[in-house]
């Protein structure tokens, strides 16, 4: 699209072709109508031509994502590397500028009457969080989980955000049939998080979301991705986040080593030239490529999966049936039990509170 064309586009029905012409000629401030709200953030609404997306070489192949953008600033989200398809940054442009997709729900409700939907699973949140925070005034995860859930469609969400709880009722009657499996990710509860997640909530507020979940009867679980080195990998960083689960008899659904796409790979170290700068040299040696050394991956996933299994966390017992229509995200430990706290094994202490983490 030309930037002319871009220029008379009614506000109501920007396209990110349009997005991607209006920034590229005249910079973000040529955004017609990007409101800036209490957040500091600036949101513009957008229209969408297509709701769900397809992928390749992903353990899905439909992704549904009703924002971009996300102002929890995850300083390692792979998908700051999407922004560049709009004429953006990967920097403060990701977390500060939100584009909302007005339409999708109706997008979506076309999309799934067609009789060639076959009904595979979708996965909600692979862009960007459909629960921070300005999902409280759209509503469109709502909306959406709500057709998904007419059209007894498989749901793998994946969020930071604790407003999933207002979503409880959609949610355990999608559970309750096998539809729907929420990963709340939370990386750790040492007060490293502020650094790394800094628009997110509190560690332990995410736990108790989960927590809430289960209660509901969604099936629901955390998700310790991504272990950051150097911040969050250290095996006492790592146990603690462990014994918070276990407190709150939340199971661990999965984990692993942070990795970085072109895009979030410069974006990262500019942070921690910033926050870290001791650390350079030891992510250059590590991060040689896009995943770090395996070795080093390897030395992670032991420690984790040792904690694990002494501290009794498991991932909780789900039919296979189940586990095979929502997860999609892959969990390298044996399946046991979650505990709850009634069931917590002799000398398995409650987790000390960092300070910042609740």
């Amino acid at each position: 699209m030309s930037t002319q064309l871009a220029l008379f586009e009614a506000p109501g029905r920007l396209t990110t072709r349009g997005v991607a012409a209006l920034v590229k000629a005249h910079g973000v401030a040529a955004l017609p109508s990007a409101e800036r709200r209490a957040d500091e953030a600036h949101y513009q609404e957008i229209v969408c031509r297509s709701a769900l997306n397809q992928t390749k070489g992903m353990p899905f192949r439909w992704t549904l994502n009703p924002y971009r953008g996300c102002t929890h600033a995850c300083q390692y989200c792979f998908a700051r590397r999407y922004q560049s398809q709009m004429e953006m940054g990967h920097g403060d442009e990701f977390s500060s500028y939100i584009f909302v997709k007005r339409n999708v729900v109706e997008v979506l409700e076309r999309e799934l009457s067609r009789t060639s939907w076959s009904r595979e699973m979708v996965a909600l949140g692979t862009a960007t969080d459909p629960y921070q925070p300005i999902e409280g005034r759209y509503r469109l995860t709502r909306d959406c989980l709500t057709l998904l859930d007419a059209a007894d469609t498989p749901v793998g969400l994946i969020t930071k955000g604790p407003l999933v709880v207002r979503d409880v009722d959609v949610l355990a009657r999608m559970s309750a049939r096998g539809l729907a499996t929420v990963y709340m990710s939370v990386p750790t509860v040492d007060p490293a998080w502020i650094a790394l997640e800094p628009g997110t909530a509190p560690p332990l507020q995410r736990i108790r979301a989960v927590r809430r979940l289960l209660d509901a009867g969604v099936r629901a679980g955390v998700l310790m991705s991504p272990l950051v080195p150097g911040f969050t990998t250290q095996p006492a960083r790592i146990e603690a986040t462990l014994r918070a689960l276990a407190d709150h008899g939340v199971p661990l659904l999965g984990g692993n080593v942070l990795y970085l796409e072109d895009g979030t790979r410069d974006h990262f170290l500019k942070f921690l030239q910033r926050q870290a700068p001791h650390l350079l040299e030891k992510y250059g040696r590590l991060y040689g490529r896009k995943y770090p050394a395996a070795s080093y991956t390897a030395q992670v996933r032991q420690v984790l999966a040792g904690l694990r299994a002494r501290l009794g966390i498991g991932t909780g017992q789900v039919p296979i049936t189940v586990r095979q229509q929502t997860d999609w995200i892959a969990d390298d430990f044996d399946e046991s039990v979650a505990i709850r706290p009634r069931d917590r094994p002799s000398g398995l202490r409650p987790a000390a509170r960092s300070a910042g983490a609740c």
